[in-house]
């Protein structure tokens, strides 16, 4: 999309040459920072970034400074910081941690520089100084999460005594915090006699994920079902189970992952939530390049993520990541 702008028409030269200077200066490119949470940690992350790259280098309304801060909130705030020095044109932030941000999200607006969270909103106290956010909504993939879960007790015929185990994402990161908030709150009004044994942090890490799987099959001699932040995590516990021999365990993860999808297909995993990276991606941008141009943007601009399970998987591509 080109950057719109008006030009004065006059009948003299002097007013013709400012109109010709006004026009060379409204089709300069806009500049657009983009720090991300850590590229390296999971397939979705580094498959966000190819994207949100080749959508800026096909747009030659935008150039972009493309940042990450490898997971790191100090490293975060430096980048955010040396954004606001370059005075580009916004900010696009992946935090790392919702709270910890805050500050510098502010100095950002104070500095006049738009700032659009993507994928994992910033704290609450920060929702003054963003334009937008751009990404899924954690707290509804959640609900469909427990939803999912819930249905496939009842097919069971265990709803009324089923138990199970949540490994939630990194603490202090508002994706899993809402993820968590979702299922857990959706989980009682639609199954309310299945019992959460226990949480514990897979860190979004697929082998720490099996260690904690590993660690609730030890103590826990019955568990019915997994509830994990994203299908990385997932899979960790899926594999934990089966080389303990564990069969009959129900996983439900909240981002259908291509290792998740898999497993859906040989029938080892049971559901997701059906999220794209590439959507994610061109989302945040499309909002960002709005932002700057004056455009109305929706607070929280929302894309959809529909149910997958094994029953409805062959409406789905498996995914890139």
């Amino acid at each position: 999309m080109k950057i719109a702008y008006k030009s004065l028409i006059a009948g003299t030269t002097a007013l013709a040459g400012m109109a010709f200077a006004g026009t060379a200066m409204a089709q300069e490119p806009m500049t657009i920072g983009i720090t991300q949470n850590n590229v390296g940690v999971d397939s979705y992350q580094t498959t966000y970034e190819k994207a949100f790259i080749e959508a800026a280098d096909a747009d030659p309304s935008v150039e972009t400074v493309v940042l990450d801060a490898g997971g790191d909130v100090a490293r975060q705030i430096a980048q955010i910081q040396d954004l606001v020095q370059q005075q580009v044109d916004a900010i696009i932030i992946w935090p790392t941690n919702g709270k910890a941000v805050v500050p510098a999200v502010r100095a950002a607006d104070k500095a006049g520089i738009p700032v659009v969270i993507t994928n994992s909103n910033i704290a609450e106290e920060g929702f003054d100084f963003i334009k937008s956010f751009s990404g899924p909504d954690n707290i509804t993939q959640g609900s469909r999460s427990a939803e999912i879960m819930c249905d496939k007790f009842k097919d069971m015929g265990i709803e009324n005594e089923a138990q199970i185990v949540q490994i939630s994402g990194q603490p202090g990161y508002t994706t899993a915090i809402e993820r968590a908030k979702g299922f857990e709150d959706r989980l009682p009004e639609v199954c309310p006699n299945v019992t959460l044994l226990e949480t514990q942090p897979g860190d979004w890490n697929r082998e720490k994920s099996q260690r904690v799987m590993e660690a609730f099959l030890v103590k826990y001699d019955d568990i019915d079902g997994v509830y994990a932040g994203d299908d990385n995590m997932g899979v960790g516990a899926l594999n934990a189970a089966k080389a303990a021999g564990r069969d009959g365990i129900i996983f439900v993860g909240a981002t259908n992952f291509a290792v998740g999808y898999e497993a859906m297909a040989r029938g080892e995993y049971w559901g997701s939530i059906y999220q794209s990276p590439v959507d994610d991606a061109k989302n945040a941008l499309a909002t960002a390049k709005a932002v700057v141009n004056g455009e109305d943007v929706p607070f929280l601009n929302y894309f959809d993520t529909p149910k997958i399970t094994q029953d409805n998987m062959d409406q789905f591509t498996k995914p890139v990541f």
